[in-house]
């Protein structure tokens, strides 16, 4: 076993048994890089990456190989999902090189951790003009021996082409009209729409990843302006990923991407996050259409979550491999014969229902699809749902792909807000109690001080590395969609204590904007300041969201324009390039309506919160309460009474308060209708 057998990271882990002398990132290796003045090749992945594994089939348990990279190398094992931070720098580093990025991401660095040369999967031999990982590793040991002075200059080049990778045009805007405006909004519309697919859904070409902000954008863009284009697209695709093969019709919740156009071969591996981010995004969807097939979705991605991704004590661990038994996808596809042996009677109606066919679909096996419309079943549902439950069980009874079960405080924390948005949309009380029993996880296993407020992961009874923006942001939301279906004030100052803290130790002097790691961490080559979104939201957006919310809740005026400063700095990529940019996108419509402030308050508030909780309405600040509250500005002063009374509100302004929620949703169409 090597250095890394000590670690907690399941990726890690993984290559402990490796004949590489690997390290964990940390100044033992550092040091020794620098007292033998040798390279550093760090190479990094995660526990679910497909191409991590084959790489390490391939190079890195051969003895020869091993051999080869520990007489030249110093080398690092890197879980990108421990360590966002150094991945960000030596990705931007490796496609500034190539021109590409991907997992697994292998790069040379000088003793002082400044890159020269990097890529991504490299081959055990020469293919297709893709040169071999010997071939690499003898070629860059030769260079940095023989051409020392040139691969340190590149080092330099490429630390300072980083430190502004990524800023795109920060600070430049378009023009002195006003930005945030119906118009501007209409134009984000427009260049989504231009790059969608009309037929299958989504946006852009194979590889196709749910895209879950964009789709979210239209959503919001229908409420506003009831564009019937903007619906259709967005229900287009989550109905096509929702018949699809990258959403697991057995056992619910949703694989990274879709290999193809059609959604049909999803790239197995399952995310916590991905999953989270499609439940909110359903839940706003079927709050708008009422479609039943999203509230089914809803419900069994959950239940997914709960069964197979669950710690048991409130934590959900991060993802499922897309391999089981060295074959990516083989515990999901299906011979109909084995399906036929398991269902008796009730295959054909199942096979006919799902698309199974005797030739397959993929590779000789079936992947499960339905309907766009599974009413198509009728009468049959009650026997297919059974036959489901039947086929899943025997599912469960396979070698089941391999668990990564690190707890990550940022992607937990945008499972907290998807449980909060179901229990909205659905209101089923199991939700939100798992939000809570979840908040109350993070906050015992999670919570440190000083530089580590809180810790970004957490594994065998262990919290490790100071959290990082994406994290803070993230919690932040948590705590504010969480005190909206509580009507628990304690959360919202919670969020207030992260936000000074975020405030504090994360700002950049000389923009409105957040570096992504703290101030005094140490062990990294540059601070980076990350705007644009990825698969998860950039934590820059999500707390200009924030920032936009609690200037209202928590009367914080500073808050607010420094959330209009940050918008109004990336105006020109946000309209031009918005399917990168997807949560801006959706802050530049808070930022161009009037956000509404709607009060619940009584001595039983519950039912009209839950009534309103059930309404699609984007970009609302909303606080319920029982009895008289001081705390907040927004409740100072509303009386309590036996019976719910509501208020719609505005720069605290109130309106006389209306005893029904149907009331005030008319209220408030009628704000809409005079803003539009």
């Amino acid at each position: 076993m090597n250095r890394l057998g000590a670690e907690t990271s399941p990726y890690l882990l993984q290559h402990a048994h490796n004949p590489v002398d690997w390290y964990p990132w940390g100044e033992e290796a550092l040091a020794r890089a620098r007292a033998e003045d040798k390279p550093i090749l760090v190479s990094i992945g995660y526990a679910a990456c497909h191409w991590c594994h084959v790489m390490e089939r391939e190079s890195f348990e051969k003895e020869d190989i091993a051999a080869l990279m520990n007489e030249h190398f110093i080398n690092i094992k890197i879980d990108r999902e421990e360590r966002p931070d150094l991945d960000h720098i030596y990705m931007d580093a490796v496609q500034a090189i190539t021109g590409s990025g991907g997992w697994p991401l292998n790069v040379f660095l000088t003793p002082e951790g400044k890159p020269f040369y990097g890529g991504t999967y490299f081959p055990p031999r020469t293919v297709q003009h893709m040169p071999s990982w010997k071939d690499v590793l003898t070629g860059v040991a030769r260079s940095f021996r023989e051409r020392r002075k040139e691969v340190d200059d590149q080092a330099d080049q490429l630390t300072r082409h980083i430190a502004t990778t990524g800023s795109f045009d920060i600070g430049v805007t378009p023009s002195d009209d006003p930005l945030f405006n119906p118009d501007t909004l209409r134009q984000i519309k427009d260049r989504l729409l231009a790059t969608a697919d009309k037929e299958e859904g989504g946006f852009g070409r194979a590889p196709k990843f749910p895209q879950s902000f964009s789709i979210r954008y239209l959503l919001h863009y229908y409420y506003f302006t009831r564009d019937p284009e903007a619906l259709d697209q967005a229900c287009l695709s989550l109905d096509k990923m929702v018949a699809g093969g990258i959403y697991d019709q057995l056992g619910g919740g949703f694989a990274r991407y879709s290999t193809d156009n059609e959604w049909l071969v999803p790239h197995f591996e399952k995310m916590l996050y991905d999953n989270a981010l499609l439940v909110i995004t359903l839940s706003e969807a079927y709050q708008l259409t009422k479609k039943e097939r999203y509230r089914e979705v809803i419900g069994q991605t959950l239940e997914f979550i709960d069964r197979e991704l669950s710690d048991g004590q409130g934590g959900f661990y991060s993802a499922l491999d897309a391999d089981s038994e060295g074959i990516e996808g083989k515990y999901y596809v299906w011979d109909r014969a084995e399906i036929e042996a398991v269902l008796g009677a009730d295959t054909d109606l199942f096979c006919t229902f799902y698309g199974v066919t005797e030739k397959g679909n993929w590779e000789g096996k079936n992947i499960l699809t339905a309907p766009v419309d599974p009413t198509l079943a009728g009468s049959d549902r009650e026997r297919l749902e059974k036959a489901r439950f039947r086929l899943l069980e025997y599912r469960l009874r396979r070698v089941r792909p391999a668990l990564d079960d690190k707890i990550l405080l940022g992607w937990n924390a945008l499972m907290n807000s998807a449980w909060a948005k179901a229990y909205g949309a659905l209101g089923e009380e199991k939700y939100r109690d798992r939000a809570v029993a979840n908040m109350n996880f993070l906050r015992q296993k999670l919570k440190g001080e000083g530089i580590y407020f809180y810790y970004h992961t957490y594994n065998k009874e262990k919290a490790r590395f100071p959290a990082f923006l994406d994290d803070y942001a993230c919690l932040v939301r948590a705590l504010i969609d969480l005190q909206e279906i509580t009507g628990e004030g304690e959360y919202l100052l919670h969020a207030r204590e992260i936000v000074q803290f975020v405030l504090d130790h994360f700002s950049d002097g000389d923009s409105p904007f957040f570096f992504y790691t703290h101030r005094e961490q140490q062990d990294i080559i540059l601070r980076k300041k990350e705007v644009y979104d990825g698969a998860t939201p950039s934590g820059n957006a999500v707390m200009a969201l924030n920032l936009q919310y609690l200037s209202v809740v928590l009367d914080e005026t500073e808050w607010r324009q420094r959330s209009l400063r940050m918008g109004k700095a990336l105006s020109r990529p946000i309209t031009t390039y918005p399917g990168s940019f997807g949560i801006w996108a959706t802050l530049f419509q808070a930022l161009t309506y009037n956000i509404p402030e709607v009060v619940i308050t009584g001595e039983r508030p519950e039912s009209a919160r839950k009534e309103f909780l059930q309404q699609f309405i984007p970009y609302r600040v909303f606080q319920s309460a029982r009895q008289e509250n001081t705390q907040f500005p927004l409740l100072r002063g509303k009386p309590v009474t036996a019976s719910p009374m509501i208020f719609l509100c505005k720069n605290y302004a109130c309106q006389s308060p209306v005893s029904e929620v149907i009331t005030l949703i008319r209220l408030l169409e009628n704000v809409q209708k005079f803003q539009g």
